[in-house]
């Protein structure tokens, strides 16, 4: 069904991509290669792989503890049931798409909640979606309403537990995932949350300069920079204050954002990124743009000579606002870091030579994030094996990827036992400490003297067990 269901998302990519709301700023182009491109790469994975991914795993005798060697286990994962997909608005194909996709694909039922003008595409796909063979009320889109979010949570009062949802996906705000997760929490149903970020792209002295800053403007300038993991701050390290390649990189990136633009940005975060710019300026910051131009469109902003306490370099706000931090060594990377408190993902810039390389990685092993880019942004996400996860207040939980599939799937053991032997029901007395003392010892000790004398022990204790057994047979007989 869901290879079906490609093809067509396939040949009908042009009208697919018409459904997508105008109120975003964005090209048709755009759509195309941000959404549409690895949404059907994401259906490819789940043909190829799901089954592989879901089957069933019977467990050898590999690591089987002694005493069950008669105990046969394998792990199933089997549908959770009802899957409520919850969306927003910027990207209002890919990202419900693909947890859509992947719901449907371990055997759940789903609902997909639209974002704010998300309803057309969500629409369009139910109805690709039933064409390629999905039967009629496993997948279920609702209106663009907050309320209607709530009735399929089930919040406590609305709705019994048993017709609510029994796994919530939702990407969005970090201040909208709280309400999620308060609501969700009054019937105790599970949650993957995709939240904000104020991600951070990391340039290290052996950076090209030229790269590091397209980078950094395409990453600004995609989806009118509504996108949750578009750069908000840049950690410029080990460069002095007046060094001439600092200047030469400021001047790299000041050129970039010319070329973005003033862009679409909803009233509320409008108001959000002049506040934040405001609150900048009064602490010391250089601010270059920023403000609406006279057809009510944001101008993009430089904050310059920010700290990482500012508020600006720490929320996540969906407007061309940047912040260049100057930082020291891996240590001040760290301390950046750690002191916003949204982890999605990050971006570091090098050489590239091996050892720049290796240098990278270095610092990667050390950021808290769900997702490092070395030389890109953003754009490695939409590789359908990897999951996406965020960390801190970014969310947790996986979506996409192996781990992703998982996630819409509950484990299940079942372990058969081969026999008909009692003894292990038999009550345990004194005699019986020496025996499993011993065992312990023999099987999980050190030393190959102490495990000798664990299986001394119990062989003495065995002995007396047994004499322990035989004398009870006769007293009973």
């Amino acid at each position: 069904m869901i290879r079906r269901a490609r093809v067509l998302l396939a040949e009908n990519a042009e009208s697919l991509a018409d459904t997508i709301s105008d109120e975003l700023d964005r090209s048709r182009a755009d759509t195309l290669v941000a959404e549409v491109l690895p949404l059907l790469a994401a259906m490819r994975f789940l043909e190829r792989k799901a089954a592989k991914i879901l089957a069933t795993r019977s467990l050898g005798v590999v690591d089987r503890p002694l005493w069950l060697g008669r105990v046969a286990s394998e792990i199933e994962r089997v549908p959770l049931g009802r899957v409520l997909v919850i969306a927003v608005s910027n990207y209002p194909l890919l990202l419900p798409g693909v947890q859509v996709m992947q719901a449907l694909a371990a055997g759940n039922t789903v609902i997909w909640k639209p974002g704010r003008g998300g309803a057309r595409v969500a629409d369009r796909i139910a109805r690709i979606l039933a064409e390629a063979g999905l039967p009629s009320g496993v997948l279920v889109v609702t209106d663009e309403s907050i309320e209607a979010a709530h009735l399929a949570i089930g919040t406590r009062g609305v709705l019994p537990r048993e017709e609510g949802a029994d796994k919530i996906f939702f990407t969005g705000s970090a201040a909208a995932g709280r309400d999620v997760l308060h609501r969700a929490a009054e019937r105790l149903v599970p949650c993957v949350v995709e939240l904000s970020g104020a991600d951070a792209a990391i340039v290290l002295p052996s950076a090209s300069i030229g790269a590091a800053t397209r980078a950094i403007g395409f990453g600004l300038r995609l989806n009118g920079s509504a996108t949750c993991m578009a750069p908000r701050r840049v950690l410029l390290v080990d460069e002095h204050v007046n060094s001439p390649r600092r200047m030469e990189f400021l001047a790299a990136l000041w050129h970039e954002f010319q070329t973005i633009g003033p862009v679409r940005v909803p009233t509320a975060q409008a108001r959000l990124a002049m506040e934040l710019l405001r609150e900048a300026r009064s602490q010391g910051a250089t601010v270059l743009g920023g403000g609406m131009d006279a057809a009510g469109r944001f101008e993009p902003a430089l904050v310059l000579e920010g700290t990482a306490s500012m508020r600006v370099a720490k929320t996540d706000v969906f407007a061309p606002v940047l912040t260049v931090l100057d930082v020291r060594g891996f240590d001040g990377v760290t301390a950046a870091q750690e002191a916003c408190p949204l982890a999605l993902t990050a971006s570091i810039f090098c050489g590239e030579s091996r050892r720049d390389e290796h240098e990278a990685r270095a610092l990667a092993s050390r950021l808290q994030v769900g997702h490092v880019s070395v030389n890109d942004v953003i754009v490695p996400t939409a590789d359908p094996r990897v999951p996406f996860t965020g960390r801190k207040q970014s969310g947790f939980g996986a979506t996409r990827g192996a781990e992703g599939l998982l996630e819409m799937t509950a484990p299940r053991v079942v372990a058969v036992r081969r026999g008909t032997g009692t003894r292990r029901y038999d009550r345990t007395g004194a005699a019986h400490v020496g025996l499993f003392a011993g065992l312990a010892a023999l099987l999980y000790g050190g030393a190959a003297l102490a495990r000798a004398r664990g299986a001394a022990q119990m062989v003495v204790a065995g002995r007396a067990v047994s004499q322990k057994a035989t004398g009870q047979r006769s007293g009973d007989a």
